[in-house]
């Protein structure tokens, strides 16, 4: 077996009744043994929750800035594959007990990287954890979310029945490509936008004459709201989807002549739609055109066609790791979301609000 990934090991404290108990002279009395073994039993169990973050392989990079910003140490384990594929896990170290925290994007490739959260959470559940929180930046398979078609799948529903199953006591996804995908669990789900970190940086940006444009009318919501953060007009691109990854678009709604345009969505896939909005946005008399998305899946042509684009600067963050002629394209920049998700992961084991981040 080859080994894929090994991360850092984590020692749990003992609580102070326990050092005080072992720092005790060994006494002959049975009977003052046996309080001394008892008070030790006891210190155990009263110790407070422990929390402990792990990783797979699929983006290693932003679960060390979430543990970095957290202040905990990345769990050690081990992932390795037998010759033909198959996973094998290991955790190398305790977590009975703990609150345990699993950082696990479902990115290319998708089937690859789910079934390791699955074995992840499985290995987790034998060993005891108290509480199995799955972590996952981008939510695989989240676009087949309904029955658009005759006889076609609702794969968005059946992941989420998948990660219930191995275990998954609670979830925290970032952007989901319809919110109503949170009723598919039948776990707590914390759903968090990246919305915060992008208005963030393009009010620093502070461009002139900024219309927000949603490339599709599924996406007005999101896009009304990052408008309303920036205090910005909306405009809308009515568009036709021909087939997978191929679409049309028919007409702008709003007006984008001589303004500054700023395309809002949650996926770039193909960059298909995005590049042909962008074109019909100049068309329209745009001055200028950015976008921005949450997750730079970036398959195929992508970077190529974006490369080629008059696209000003394509803004996306880290829930999926880029390519390499991704990070070597300019026009792409890479924001962090690590923050984001560390506060939401320390007020989930605080048990405090989640949505208070958003305020």
């Amino acid at each position: 077996m080859k080994e894929k990934s090994t991360s850092t090991a984590v020692l749990s404290p003992i609580s102070e009744q326990a050092e005080e108990t072992n720092s005790q002279p060994a006494q002959n009395n049975n009977a003052q043994a046996k309080t001394a073994a008892e008070r030790k039993r006891t210190g155990r169990l009263g110790e407070s929750k422990r929390i402990k973050i792990f990783c797979g392989s699929s983006n290693p990079a932003l679960c060390e800035e979430i543990c970095k910003f957290v202040g905990v140490p990345l769990g050690e384990t081990r992932l390795q594959r037998f010759s033909d594929g198959e996973v094998h896990f290991q955790l190398l170290e305790n977590v009975r007990g703990a609150d345990v925290f699993l950082v696990q994007p479902t990115c290319w490739p998708v089937d690859q990287h789910l079934l390791e959260l699955l074995i992840m959470m499985d290995a987790l559940k034998r060993a005891s954890a108290g509480r199995i929180t799955v972590v996952i930046p981008y939510y695989g398979y989240a676009r087949q979310d309904r029955k658009d078609r005759p006889r076609v799948a609702i794969t968005s529903k059946l992941v989420a029945d998948l990660l219930t199953t191995a275990g998954a006591n609670r979830a925290l996804l970032v952007d989901l490509h319809a919110a109503q995908i949170q009723g598919f669990f039948d776990i707590p789900v914390d759903h968090l936008f990246a919305s915060p970190v992008l208005v963030s940086y393009f009010r620093e940006l502070n461009l002139p004459n900024l219309t927000v444009v949603s490339p599709d009318a599924g996406g007005v919501e999101r896009a009304r709201f990052f408008a309303q953060k920036l205090e910005v007009p909306l405009a809308i691109v009515d568009k036709r989807r021909t087939d997978i990854n191929v679409t049309e678009v028919m007409h702008v709604i709003g007006d984008v002549k001589g303004r500054t345009c700023l395309i809002l969505d949650d996926i770039i896939d193909t960059a298909g739609t995005l590049v042909k909005t962008a074109e019909a946005l100049l068309e329209q008399g745009a001055e200028k055109v950015y976008a921005c998305a949450t997750h730079p899946v970036l398959s195929g042509p992508a970077v190529e066609r974006i490369a080629n684009s008059r696209l000003e600067q394509v803004v996306v963050t880290n829930t999926i790791p880029l390519r390499d002629d991704a990070k070597a394209l300019e026009k792409i920049k890479v924001l962090s979301i690590a923050g984001l998700l560390g506060r939401a992961i320390e007020s989930i084991h605080m048990e405090t609000s989640v949505s208070s981040l958003f305020n």
